[in-house]
């Protein structure tokens, strides 16, 4: 039995359409110019239509009709947030509420029906599958909106997620086959039920928004390879299953220790495995992402990085992903933006003036060894750290949350500046670059990133452009010295947009000392950093 909540319907609703001819003549007069207010009348209208009470039949079809429309709108309202830095501001934020509402009012909709189906309604007895898969399939649509957005989302999604599920096995309709014409082909509600367990399962706070994309649109397809099962099969060197409770929630968990009772379901990852294990091997031998069927115009390495990644997540043991974290809970210090990261660094404001660095730091560098205190705290009041804690870390990267109520906003591929702090001893170790690999904010409203560490102690020193007439103003940057140990050479984080290969550049040390050196070749390129290699002019 469905046990979903679901709240009774109002004689007084008054929803602009109240069958398919009238939903016909609404949506011919909708005005797609202004999204903002067409979004805004569809969400009210289809709210009003959940509230008014109607035949089940007349409600499936006029929901139908509804489908393209609100998919097209929202799809379009949702570009407003592609990209955005997280937190998102009081607007954007509007927006993706909206967008999260009428997803949640489409399945209601189909709910309704489905509720009149089990309460006995006759027309609608054999729909009870289509019911279902569209109850999941816009259940999905309100998880994979967080996911893109990137703010968790409410466990109570989960719930709703498997005890749809539940109902539609108990009442085996989970694989009956049903047609979905925005989706161009059959599916199911067991397909649409695994895609969003394995979506969410491929670590997606930590996927680019076009990995996110991509592999949602891979799973329409691959999730034709996955059963959902009572009992489970393991073979040797094969991949193992992975495991849901249809009584939590939570989504997919690991199969090792995972408890064993009536509730608990397990997808099989052999035969995904084997797909995807040969994609890559096609993939690698040459192929295009269009001949080994994962869409047209796709980078090949892009494709196979992602497709490597993917069965990493679902497919390989734990023991066997790389790079495992520890758990740390260290305090550190964050700050963002080039001439800030370059005034703690230095200790001084950046100044784009031709003659030296400010001579005042210069001299107690020389004499000292630092910049004293006082001016660390001037520039420290000028440009105020972030209190973040360290959750875990290995040697290439961490996981951070910010403490503090209000900060910078983040984006993926930033680079920031942090440095240590040992609460025992109050003592502030040096600065170390790194970027953003991801960022997302939790059910609490924190703000999370995991970053890379860039290689080595950062230098700060400003660079310029020879000849009479320079073509970039002197700005600041970033030295990283070599690191014999892991044969990693020097390079230079510089302003995106600033690199040209072989162009040739002057450095300015702290010392006032002014290298000439050619540039290289862009070893990675972030949001508002760019990574480059150089050899210096005295040695050709």
């Amino acid at each position: 039995m469905l046990t979903l909540p679901l709240e009774p319907t109002d004689d007084r609703a008054n929803p602009a359409f109240r069958d398919v001819t009238s939903c016909e003549l609404w949506l011919a007069q909708l005005q797609l110019t202004n999204l903002q207010l067409a979004h805004n009348k569809l969400l009210i209208q289809i709210s009003e239509l959940n509230r008014y009470p109607m035949r089940g039949l007349d409600r499936f079809n006029t929901l139908e009709l509804l489908r393209e429309t609100v998919n097209h709108i929202q799809e379009d309202y949702a570009k407003k947030l592609a990209g955005k830095p997280l937190p998102l501001n009081a607007i954007e934020m509007a927006a993706f509420a909206s967008i999260i509402q009428l997803w949640q009012a489409m399945m209601l909709g189909y709910q309704r029906c489905l509720q009149a189906c089990i309460s006995g309604e006759k027309a609608l007895a054999k729909h009870g599958a289509v019911f279902c898969q569209r109850c999941l399939f816009y259940s999905g649509m309100e998880i994979f909106e967080h996911l893109r957005t990137g703010y968790e989302f409410s466990p109570a999604l989960w719930h709703q997620m498997h005890a749809l599920y539940a109902y539609a096995e108990q009442n085996k309709l989970h694989q009956t086959e049903v047609s979905d014409p925005l989706n161009g082909h059959p599916t199911s509600c067991v397909r649409s039920y695994s895609k969003v367990l394995l979506a969410c399962y491929a670590n997606p706070a930590q996927m680019t928004r076009w990995q996110l994309q991509q592999t949602n649109i891979w799973l329409s397809t691959w999730c034709n390879e996955i059963t959902v099962s009572r009992s489970c099969h393991i073979s040797k060197n094969d991949a193992k299953p992975l495991a849901v409770n249809l009584a939590s929630t939570q989504g997919l968990q690991r199969f090792e220790g995972f408890p064993r009772n009536d509730a608990v379901r397990y997808l099989a990852m052999v035969p995904l495995s084997k797909l995807l294990r040969v994609k890559i091997i096609l993939l690698k031998q040459g192929q295009t992402p269009q001949q080994t069927g994962l869409g047209d115009q796709l980078d090949s390495h892009a494709c196979l990085d992602l497709l490597t990644l993917l069965h990493q997540c679902w497919c390989e043991e734990q023991h066997m992903r790389r790079n495992q974290r520890r758990s740390t809970a260290l305090h550190v210090e964050i700050c963002v933006k080039t001439e800030r990261i370059y005034a703690h660094l230095f200790g001084k404001s950046f100044t784009s003036s031709d003659g030296q660095l400010d001579s005042l730091a210069l001299k107690q560098i020389a004499t000292l060894g630092h910049v004293l205190q006082a001016e660390r705290e001037r520039v420290e009041m000028t440009y105020p750290l972030e209190n973040w804690r360290m959750d875990d870390e290995n040697i290439t990267g961490a996981r951070l949350t910010r403490t503090d109520e209000e900060g910078e906003r983040l984006s993926c591929n930033q680079l920031i500046a942090l440095r240590r702090i040992s609460l025992r001893e109050g003592d502030r170790q040096f600065f170390m670059l790194a970027t953003t690999a991801w960022v997302n904010m939790t059910q609490l409203g924190q703000l999370q990133t995991g970053i890379k560490y860039l290689p080595g102690i950062p230098v700060p020193v400003s660079i310029s452009t020879t000849g009479i007439n320079p073509d970039r103003p002197k700005t600041a940057a970033f030295l990283l010295p070599a690191l014999p140990v892991i044969k990693t050479p020097a390079s230079l984080i510089i302003p995106r947009g600033w690199f040209k290969a072989k162009r040739v550049i002057e450095i300015q040390q702290q010392d006032g000392t002014i290298l000439a050196v050619r540039l290289g070749f862009s070893v990675e390129c972030g949001l508002d950093y760019e990574r480059v290699s150089f050899t210096s002019m005295d040695r050709g």
